[in-house]
């Protein structure tokens, strides 16, 4: 390693799946600095924030939705304190902030919703009004859509405070991230993953990114060939469509795009609240450029804010 090199400080948020992601980072960047793992923190350490989301204990939507699990960390990018800030990008806002940019996108996880049960009943065989504890409205509204009958309660924190509760009673199942699950080696306790066709993830949902000042030369270099241009394009076609959407915390939208080689395959929903209205789209096109594939998830989100009109309340 070169004495003259300054560390590069990663910033996280401090619960394990976070903490997870930046080792992840870390790890990943020690190894292509070809460093020996014990220097690994030495030249990138990590620093922890409590961001305004891990403090908040009602409805993310009542604070302002999206941003407040990135919020501190942005601000300590900005200012200096960090010079990377490792996120789940199903958090991020899709409005960058100014002087600060997403580098690099690592390889995607499963981006599919695990059930978990308390009896391992699956989400079919779920009795008439059973409780399904999640603070997501996409979740709510998705399964509103096929079992009016089912009943909600606020879940929220970190996935063993919220797998803690179910196994207290506060409800009869949950959903969580197959992602989150299994890189905390607890993927065991998914009764089932949700299919694609039953329920659409959050865009970005699975994948883990990288965001950096823009002038920071050094850092982009550093994160640059950690990025895996797959899931670069398909969350680039995912947020498209979600900022098409003015999408937040406040309205159930998900998307899912697909790639193999230059074909992009996407499809896109935005659901009502009670989840009786649902409008979807789904595409395939030639997709050459992260350029093509912003512009795909722009249209189509554009043409179903169109369609629904004033039906669905978009940021209320």
């Amino acid at each position: 390693m070169n004495g003259m090199q300054r560390p590069l400080i990663i910033g996280t948020r401090g619960s394990p799946l976070a903490m997870y992601q930046a080792q992840l980072v870390q790890r990943l960047l020690g190894m292509q600095a070809r460093l020996h793992e014990g220097q690994y923190g030495e030249r990138f350490p990590i620093k922890i924030f409590k961001t305004t989301g891990d403090k908040i204990k009602g409805e993310l939507s009542e604070f302002g939705g999206k941003g407040l699990f990135t919020k501190e960390l942005e601000e300590a990018l900005l200012s200096g304190q960090v010079d990377m800030a490792v996120h789940s990008m199903k958090d991020v806002p899709t409005l960058s902030q100014p002087g600060l940019s997403i580098g690099a996108i690592l390889p995607r996880e499963d981006p599919r919703d695990a059930f978990i049960s308390r009896d391992g009943i699956f989400f079919e065989d779920l009795p008439q009004g059973a409780v399904i504890g999640t603070a997501s409205i996409r979740r709510r509204a998705q399964v509103a859509a096929k079992r009016p009958d089912i009943k909600f309660v606020l879940l929220r924190g970190n996935v063993g405070t919220r797998l803690g509760k179910l196994t207290d009673g506060v409800c009869d199942a949950t959903f969580l991230a197959v992602a989150g699950l299994n890189r905390l080696n607890e993927a065991q306790l998914i009764t089932h993953p949700m299919p694609l066709e039953t329920m659409l993830p959050a865009p970005a949902q699975g994948a883990i990114g990288i965001e950096t000042r823009t002038d920071d030369a050094a850092t982009k270099a550093a994160i640059t060939p950690l990025s895996y241009y797959n899931s670069h394009m398909a969350i680039t076609a995912e947020r498209a469509f979600l900022k098409a959407l003015d999408g937040s915390c406040k309205t159930p939208i998900a998307a899912l795009a697909q790639i193999d080689g230059t074909t992009l395959h996407f499809r896109g929903e935005a659901v009502s609240k009670d989840g009786q209205m649902i409008f979807t789209r789904e595409t395939t096109i030639t997709a050459e450029s992260f350029e093509d594939a912003y512009a795909l998830g722009i249209a189509l989100g554009h043409s179903i804010k169109e369609e629904a009109g004033e039906r669905i309340i978009w940021d209320d």
